[in-house]
């Protein structure tokens, strides 16, 4: 359209690195098909349009899609200077099956980060991340074994900067608080959206300590979709969260108001996260994900989220579902245990 003026996008500070990165990036779980099929062509289209409208952030991982995330990405990014992206990648979550699932051990994170970078087609990632630290056996395993690897990555050129990546708040700053590794970066997922914002709590704990923060999922995992439609079959969350979902996106709709918008531009609105993650397929993904990220709501839709946060979400006894899945894989783990070692038991 003739006269069209599109957002700039805005940018915030990495952690205490000199980088920085968008506030939208782009999140790589779509690219597993872990939420259903996409059409490769127009999304190799939308990572590069994404791109040229100021998008710079990019984050990936074996586990979506058992290296296909990562493929599809460095397929996409042939030919693209490498400095027009910085890039994030993850290890120590592998397989679908439980018992192959995850391994934090040096020897296999080692592995996976060069494997990674293979089907990345690049020499190096920007950031490494250890993948859902909250599964390890222990957070000492992390701290004493996992992290200590990435360090030696990282002299070699591998990686620019370290992460970790979990669930649970109180997991992740107690490894920041006790690694002697450097950790530049903590990936959150579902802690700071209109359902959950337990995440600000975390604020000054990082800001102080010059950790740079990824929000991930600010949709809460297809929680806050229209109608809900966008919930899959194995979400963690309560029944009651998800009917608080569902009605206030009706309440949403009934307004003529997108609760999938107003789910984004809360999460990005926070500067004290360098960059929010979401999944994009399509170029029109792309332009209605910045425009929500980049500008303000309405004065109608900013009364509609207030509503909403106020009337479905604030009176939740529970707001996020800490050890759910984690209590789910121990159990996996424990049935082929219990099959393989009858005498044995899962610590």
């Amino acid at each position: 359209m003739a006269g069209l003026q599109w957002p700039a996008m805005l940018y915030r500070r990495f952690g205490n690195t000199s980088v920085e990165t968008s506030v939208l990036g782009i999140g790589g779980t779509v690219f597993g098909k872990l939420y259903g099929q996409f059409d490769e062509k127009e999304a190799t289209c939308a990572l590069k349009y994404a791109l040229e409208r100021g998008i710079n952030s990019i984050d990936t991982a074996y586990w979506y899609g058992q290296g296909a995330s990562e493929c599809f990405i460095g397929n996409a990014l042939k030919g693209v200077p490498r400095e027009r992206y910085f890039i994030a990648t993850k290890v120590a979550r592998y397989e679908k099956e439980a018992t192959r699932m995850f391994d934090f051990s040096a020897e296999k994170v080692t592995k996976s980060a060069q494997e990674s970078l293979e089907r990345l087609q690049l020499d190096y990632v920007d950031l490494l991340q250890v993948h859902d630290v909250e599964f390890a056996p222990s957070i000492d395993v992390v701290i004493e074994s996992t992290l200590p690897a990435l360090q030696r990555l990282k002299e070699r050129g591998l990686c620019r900067y370290i992460g970790i990546t979990g669930y649970p708040l109180s997991t992740l700053r107690a490894i920041v608080d006790k690694s002697p590794v450097k950790i530049d970066s903590v990936l959150s997922y579902c802690r700071l959206t209109l359902q959950d914002s337990s995440l600000t709590n975390e604020f000054s704990y990082y800001k102080a300590r010059g950790v740079a923060l990824i929000n991930a999922s600010p949709v809460g995992m297809g929680l806050l979709t229209e109608g809900g439609k966008g919930i899959p079959q194995w979400h963690p969350a309560s029944p009651e969260t998800k009917k608080a979902a569902i009605d206030a996106s009706k309440y949403c709709s009934e307004h003529g108001v997108d609760i999938t918008r107003l789910a984004l531009n809360y999460s990005a609105s926070f500067k004290e996260v360098a960059t929010t993650l979401v999944g994009m397929t399509t170029k029109a993904m792309v332009d209605s994900n910045i425009e929500a990220s980049c500008l303000p709501l309405t004065k109608k839709e900013a009364e509609v989220r207030d509503y909403i946060k106020r009337a479905f979400f604030d009176p939740l006894k529970s707001k996020h579902w800490e050890g759910v899945e984690l209590e789910k894989y121990r159990r996996k783990v424990q049935a082929v245990q219990d099959k393989s070692h009858p005498n044995q038991t899962l610590v």
